[in-house]
């Protein structure tokens, strides 16, 4: 099974604000699209504005979503050469 989540690394020319602006304007697409409670069901994501570092669960319709606009609106806003993206390995399940 492949691994749906994707981290984002972001460029020191990128203002950390602009990151988060980003990612809350990606939600609230989302929300349009699938409504509110969807989302916050559905949308797992994490900003770690400190290390310039976000991360996006896209194993769901609304999380594939998600990472597809907050993806569109970084490289329109800032280029691809901005940030870098790139999917994350699943960890193995530890038998019980």
């Amino acid at each position: 099974m492949t691994s749906e989540i994707y981290r984002y690394d972001f460029e020191e020319v990128v203002p950390t604000e602009e990151i988060e602006a980003s990612l809350i304007l990606a939600v609230w697409s989302c929300e349009a699209l699938h409504g509110e409670a969807q989302v916050r069901l559905d949308a797992a994501h994490f900003l770690d504005v400190a290390e310039r570092k976000c991360v996006i669960d896209a194993n769901t319709a609304v999380g594939r979503d998600l990472n597809k606009l907050f993806v569109a609106f970084l490289r329109r806003e800032y280029g691809e050469d901005a940030f870098q993206v790139r999917r994350v390995a699943k960890s193995p399940a530890v038998a019980a």
